[in-house]
């Protein structure tokens, strides 16, 4: 009977977590005592384990994995495509929730938890190897516990793993308020720090694996995390309450948080400049040919994104294989090839998008004097002074003149130069490849919206730019893994809690000029007050504020960080409500073509800032409270 009790309690726990692993040697019963012992017996069975504990990471960029892709507002397909897109439409369920990781990313933290109490059973490890392993283990159980507050805001806290003689109320667990799940993760993660190496020794085997500058920016992002909106004195959750009756957010903004950001960036900057990382800047390797000025700044701005292991990437998922992202974005190039689908030119950034680009002075379209707002619909034709960026001689909206170098680093478009494709001498412009998207021509939308943009825009940033797509219908593509974390984004981590805690000064401008200056913009200061209407926005926090955010949203566009991003700050109620616009891409002729159309109304709720937890798993755990509006 007391066998049947206990066996019962383990049960329970598996059910109410999701923790049953997929190898039978993490299936903890006492009769199963000697497996777990064989797993930690020898180095490379122990490896084997620490490395299950990595395979839990999040696809990054994989349709099928990260909602940051297609389930906010930047990047659309056909409406019939399901997937995020459905989280994106409106059509999140509280009974089979899309994208729930709930289960999964408990699993992980049961892995992880079992590892750790298992390593110093290893034998003959050498110590300062033990203890990096062991780390490495602690940093993957902070991720995993972030990656689920992010998601679901208080979730439980494991710090360890039930024992066998638990009891029925201790499986049931409740969830933690919401600071003591940020200050578990950030404990976790400064456990963790020292004995992780500054550098990757081995390159050709370990990169991927936990370094102390990705600890430390990993940090500096929660900690700016639980100090935005979302976390940070959220009255929209004064009701959410524990089943035990206590509240689980804080009703009383802090502004410490904000100083304890600060900290955390300014450290994560330090480490990551003392192993040597730096914004990225393009040095030409493969060819002879001289390139402009403008064409080399494109490649500054893609290849900080797709050249593998740069000096900007502070971490990067190995278990992506972006080749075939790249396939789903890029242009198919040869109509004749259409059936063989090597590329299908998806995942289309609205004009919405498209206008969140700065112009060429470095300001918002609609806050530059000397860019006509009301008329960025009307036609234009491209001249020579164009031609590195638009076929000379082009009809295309006048939207897509005079913007910044991200603009057209980032995005494809009817009569947009396309660089690469094998043709690397931009001193003869006409010669360099370029859309052609009015239906019926090479680019424009086939097969019912099944190839090509359904907005008339294309995402040129996620591409390499030595990706040939061949007339034989095969596609040479350069695979990276997918960053995670850029300097880029520490830096405007940085500016934006340097903001918020002091207001704007010398040191906020230092670090959002730097990523300008990569991007080919002047800086913040001479650029507002050259060209804007406003031209003493930059000197007000809430003015800084708004030029911090638009920069973030600009340079890591594509990036799965804009949906999370609006979510903190407590944009997605505004952002994520606005129409979807795209041009008329089924029009054959300029002036029918670049009329705009509605793609899709969308709608998001209050409740939608944080995802359901499942019903099942409610009614499993009746001491797990839902989210509000669920």
């Amino acid at each position: 009977m007391k066998r049947l009790y206990i066996y019962y309690c383990i049960t329970s726990v598996i059910i109410v977590f999701g923790l049953l692993s997929c190898k039978k040697y993490l299936d903890i019963v006492p009769d199963d005592i000697a497996t777990l012992d064989n797993a930690f017996a020898t180095r490379a069975e122990a490896k084997k384990y620490l490395f299950t504990c990595y395979s839990y990471m999040p696809q990054n960029s994989v349709l099928g994995d990260d909602p940051g892709m297609c389930g906010g507002d930047e990047m659309w397909q056909p409406i019939t495509t399901s997937g995020y897109l459905q989280i994106a439409v409106g059509s999140q369920t509280v009974v089979n929730p899309l994208g729930d990781r709930w289960t999964t990313l408990f699993r992980a933290i049961n892995d992880c938890n079992t590892f750790l109490d298992n390593i110093d059973k290893v034998p003959g490890m050498e110590e300062t190897e033990r203890r990096q392993w062991k780390s490495e283990g602690l940093f993957l159980k902070a991720y995993y516990n972030f990656y689920l507050v992010r998601m679901y805001g208080p979730i439980p806290i494991m710090k360890t793993n039930l024992p066998v003689n638990a009891t029925e109320e201790d499986v049931r667990q409740y969830r933690a308020p919401l600071d003591s799940c940020f200050s578990y993760i950030v404990q976790l993660l400064d456990e963790a720090e020292p004995n992780l190496p500054l550098a990757i020794i081995n390159e050709q085997e370990e990169l991927g694996r936990i370094t102390q500058p990705i600890d430390r920016a990993l940090k500096a992002k929660v900690l700016v995390y639980a100090a935005s909106p979302l976390f940070n004195g959220n009255t929209d959750q004064s009701t959410l309450k524990g089943q035990d009756g206590q509240p689980l957010f804080n009703q009383t903004v802090s502004s410490d948080k904000w100083d304890s950001a600060v900290a955390a960036c300014k450290e994560a900057i330090d480490i990551c400049q003392q192993a040597g990382f730096t914004l990225y800047h393009y040095l030409p390797t493969f060819q002879q040919y001289n390139l402009s000025d403008t064409i080399t700044t494109q490649l500054d701005i893609r290849n900080s994104m797709c050249e593998k292991w740069n000096s900007e990437i502070i971490w990067a998922n190995t278990q992506v294989n972006t080749t075939a992202l790249q396939r789903m974005v890029s242009t198919y190039w040869d109509p004749a090839t259409l059936d063989q689908a090597v590329t299908a030119g998806l995942l289309s950034p609205p004009l919405k998008i498209a206008e969140m680009f700065y112009s060429s002075h470095g300001i918002p379209i609609s806050e530059d004097k000397t860019w006509n707002y009301n008329d960025r619909y009307q036609l234009q034709v491209a001249d020579s002074a164009d031609q590195l960026y638009i076929r000379r001689g082009y009809t295309t909206a006048h939207m897509n003149f005079d913007r910044e170098p991200r603009f057209y680093a980032y995005l494809g478009f009817d009569g947009g130069v396309w660089y690469g494709q094998g043709i690397y001498d931009d001193s003869k412009p006409d010669t360099l490849f370029y859309l052609q998207g009015l239906a019926g021509q090479r680019n424009a939308v086939k097969a019912g919206g099944l190839y090509g943009s359904v907005t008339g825009y294309y995402i040129k940033k996620l591409v390499h730019f030595q990706n040939i797509v061949q007339n034989s219908g095969t596609y040479s593509a350069t695979n990276y893994p997918f960053p995670i974390i850029r300097l880029s984004d520490l830096f405007l981590l940085y500016a934006e809690a340097l903001n918020e805690a002091e207001g704007p000064n010398a040191e906020v401008y230092k670090y959002i000029d730097s990523v300008r200056s990569r991007a080919g913009l002047p800086s913040v200061e001479s650029a507002w007050n050259a060209y804007s209407t406003n031209p003493s926005k930059y000197t007000t926090q809430s003015g800084m504020r708004d030029i911090i955010h638009r920069e973030r949203l600009i340079e890591l566009a594509f990036e799965g960080q804009r949906f999370w991003d609006l979510r903190r700050w407590k944009e997605a109620y505004t952002e994520l409500n606005k129409t979807i616009l795209s041009w008329d891409i089924q029009q054959t002729n300029a002036a029918a073509y670049y009329r705009t159309m509605t793609f899709y109304n969308q709608k998001f709720r209050t409740r939608d800032y944080f995802w359901p937890i499942a019903e099942a798993t409610i009614e499993r755990n009746f001491n797990l409270s839902q989210n509000i509006g669920w």
